[in-house]
C-alpha cells in the first residue's frame, strides 16, 4: 500500500503545477459548462490513453528507458532525435513559464510592501533559481513534494474561505470565441508522461498495479483543477486573470492570499529547479555538452526569451502542451503499435486499442499541433 500511495502521488505531483493556475482564464474564455462536460472529458481521456499506452511499452520491454530509448529500441535513431527535440522545446517552454509566473507571484507578494516592478522580481527569482541549478543541489526532489503539500494545503484554505463568496452565475455562461484556446493549456497541465518509467520501476515487484496507479494519478489532477476553476471563476467571474491568484486577490483581500502567493512561489520554484536540473542532465549526458554550457541553456534561454517580449503564459502554456504533448504522444503511439509485436515481456497490463483507434488519435494530435502552430 505504502508503494502504492508513493507512485500515485508521484504522478500527481508531476502532473499538477502551474498550468492550474491558467485554466481559469482559459474557462472564461469557453464557458464553465463546456470545459467540465466536453473539454476536460474528452483531453483527460486522451491523456488517460497515452499514460495508460506508455505504461504497457515499459512493461513491455526490457531495462529502464525514457521515451528517446524507447524511441530507438522500436522505431529507430530519426524518431529518438525526434523525442530529444520535443523534450527540449518542451523544458525551455516550461522554464519560461515558470519564470513569468513565479516572477508575477512574488511581485505581487512583495510590491505592496517593498516596491519595484514586476521585471526585478522575475530577475531574482531567476537568479536564485539557477544558482541552485548550478550548484545542482540534491534537494531538490524533496522540495518539490512538499510544496506540493503546501498547494493542496493552500487550495484547501481558499476554498474554505472563498466558498461564500462564489457566484454560481459566474459558471453558466459560455461562448466560442476562441474554442481551441483550451486544448494546449489543458493538455500542459495534465501532462505526466515523463515520470511513468519511474513507476514502473518503482512498483517493479508489484507490476499488476500500475494501471490503477495512472488512473487514480491522472484523475486526482483533474478533479483538483474542476475545483480550482469553480473557486477562481466563480469569485471573479469575467475579471479573472490569467493567473488567476491576483485576480481572487480585490475579493477575498491581500491577507488570505498571502498564502497563495507564498505557494504559488514554491510551486513555480520547485519546478523551475527540477525541469532546468533535468535539462541541464540531457544536455550533459546526452548530449554531451559541459556543465557550464549545459547550465546556461538550460537557465539563460528562457531569460532571454523573455526580455525578448515573450511573456504571454497563456500563449506559451498552450503552445508547449499542444506542440510537445502531441509530439510525445504521436511517438508513444507508434511505439506501442511495434511493442505489441515484438515487445519482448509479457505485460501485467493490456489496453487492446484497436489498431484503427490508435492512428485516429495520432491524427487528432497531429492535427492538434498543425493548428496550434497555424
Amino acid at each position: 500500500m505504502k508503494k502504492y500511495i508513493a507512485a500515485v502521488s508521484m504522478l500527481v505531483g508531476t502532473i499538477v503545477g502551474v498550468g492550474m493556475f491558467g485554466l481559469p482564464y482559459v474557462t472564461n474564455q469557453v464557458g464553465f459548462l463546456p470545459i467540465i462536460l466536453i473539454y476536460f472529458p474528452a483531453l483527460g481521456l486522451l491523456v488517460l490513453a497515452v499514460h495508460l499506452i506508455y505504461g504497457e511499452v515499459c512493461l513491455r520491454t526490457d531495462g529502464f528507458h525514457r521515451l528517446p530509448g524507447y524511441c530507438q529500441i522500436y522505431l529507430g535513431k530519426t524518431s529518438e532525435k525526434l523525442a530529444i527535440a520535443s523534450a527540449l522545446i518542451g523544458f525551455l517552454g516550461s522554464l519560461l513559464a515558470y519564470l513569468i509566473l513565479g516572477g508575477q507571484f512574488l511581485a505581487g507578494l512583495l510590491i505592496p510592501s517593498l516596491g519595484g516592478n514586476e521585471l526585478v522580481y522575475v530577475l531574482i527569482f531567476f537568479f536564485l533559481g539557477s544558482l541552485i541549478v548550478f550548484l545542482e543541489n540534491k534537494g531538490i526532489a524533496k522540495a518539490e513534494f512538499y510544496s506540493l503539500i503546501l498547494l493542496f494545503g493552500a487550495l484547501i484554505f481558499l476554498v474554505i474561505k472563498g466558498f461564500p463568496q462564489i457566484n454560481v452565475s459566474h459558471l453558466l455562461t459560455y461562448q466560442f470565441q476562441n474554442p481551441f484556446l483550451p486544448y494546449g493549456i489543458i493538455l500542459f497541465s495534465l501532462g505526466g508522461l515523463s515520470v511513468i518509467p519511474e513507476l514502473e520501476d518503482l512498483l517493479a515487484d508489484k507490476a499488476n498495479q500500475l494501471k490503477s496507479v495512472i488512473i487514480v494519478g491522472t484523475l486526482i489532477p483533474i478533479i483538483t483543477y474542476i475545483v480550482f476553476i469553480v473557486l477562481a471563476l466563480g469569485i471573479n467571474g469575467s475579471n479573472v486573470t490569467e493567473d488567476a491568484l491576483t485576480g481572487m486577490q480585490a475579493v477575498l483581500g491581500p491577507n488570505i492570499l498571502i498564502a497563495g502567493f507564498i505557494v504559488g512561489i514554491m510551486a513555480t520554484f520547485t519546478s523551475f529547479l527540477t525541469v532546468g536540473q533535468t535539462l541541464k542532465e540531457v544536455l550533459r549526458y546526452d548530449l554531451k555538452f559541459s556543465h557550464f554550457s549545459s547550465w546556461v541553456i538550460a537557465c539563460f534561454i528562457p531569460l532571454i526569451l523573455y526580455l525578448a517580449g515573450f511573456k504571454n503564459f497563456i500563449g506559451i502554456i498552450g503552445f508547449v502542451g499542444a506542440i510537445t504533448i502531441a509530439a510525445d504522444g504521436v511517438l508513444v503511439f507508434l511505439i506501442y503499435l511495434k511493442a505489441k509485436k515484438t515487445g519482448t515481456v509479457k505485460p501485467a497490463y493490456q489496453i487492446n486499442l484497436p489498431n484503427w483507434l490508435s492512428y485516429l488519435i495520432i491524427i487528432l494530435f497531429l492535427a492538434g499541433a498543425v493548428i496550434e502552430i497555424l
